[in-house]
């Protein structure tokens, strides 16, 4: 239910269920957490690539598997194996067809989202009388205006690419059957620098908005002193003095 790929450092990650929009239930969550795992313990592995097979992202939880009583939550990682917990390493979402529901929380569980034109967000959960609980609701208030945030949660209204990259949700909109291409190139942009520095900078992004400024201060250097200390640090500056490409050890 899950394919993964590695290219140049790249672990290219496909969820694949097509017969069902890669919707969610417990085999595919379940294949996800195991890719990040993968992704995460691996030292030759740098960043991850989510997409979904057959020109769709995912639409959200399997509301057929739901019934039977089937879980789509991985106990440490939430909904998809991923939404409570993602990826310690960068990950990119590449969204082509529809991101909604669970599959927009996904994509929000990504630190960045490359999507087609032709693709769609949203959280639909109210016409089901359920709730946007993997993440989305707490996420899209910190990332997007409260008003725009609260419409999408209220009406269950669809947004496309290009109001998405407005808002700020989606970091470039490609042409429709190229947002793999284009999250390649982007991955591309960032495998090559160093890994303990793009650690420490994601955990610090995505942690800051929870933090007062006295916290951030303290927690940033709590974060980033081992970096500076560390041997890649070094071979950075080394390697900048000498004006040739770094050899990054991870320590």
């Amino acid at each position: 239910m899950v394919l993964t790929e590695r290219r140049d450092g790249v672990l290219i990650i496909t969820l694949n269920r097509p017969a069902a929009r890669n919707a969610v239930n417990g085999g595919l969550a379940a294949g996800l957490a195991a890719a990040l795992e993968e992704l995460d313990a691996d030292g030759e592995l740098s960043i991850g690539v989510l997409t979904g097979a057959a020109q769709t992202f995912c639409a959200g939880m399997d509301l057929k598997a739901f019934v039977t009583g089937e879980s789509p939550y991985i106990e440490g990682r939430g909904f998809a194996g991923i939404t409570l917990r993602s990826a310690d390493k960068p990950l990119i979402a590449a969204v082509e067809g529809y991101a909604l529901a669970g599959g927009f929380e996904v994509a929000l569980s990504c630190d960045l989202i490359v999507a087609s034109r032709e693709a769609k967000f949203g959280v639909p959960e109210v016409k089901r009388s359920l709730v946007a609980a993997a993440g989305a609701l707490i996420r899209l208030p910190k990332r997007i205006p409260y008003h725009v945030a609260m419409e999408l949660a209220l009406t269950g209204d669809p947004i496309d690419a290009a109001r998405a990259y407005e808002l700020g949700v989606v970091n470039r909109v490609v042409e429709a059957g190229t947002a793999l291409d284009e999250a390649l190139v982007l991955a591309a942009s960032i495998a090559g620098n160093a890994p303990l520095a793009l650690a420490a900078s994601k955990q610090i992004v995505a942690q800051t908005l929870d933090w007062t400024e006295a916290e951030a201060w303290e927690r940033q250097g709590e974060i980033a002193g081992p970096v500076f200390g560390s041997e890649d640090a070094r071979e950075g500056a080394v390697a900048f003095a000498e004006k040739r490409p770094p050899v990054w050890k991870g320590r």
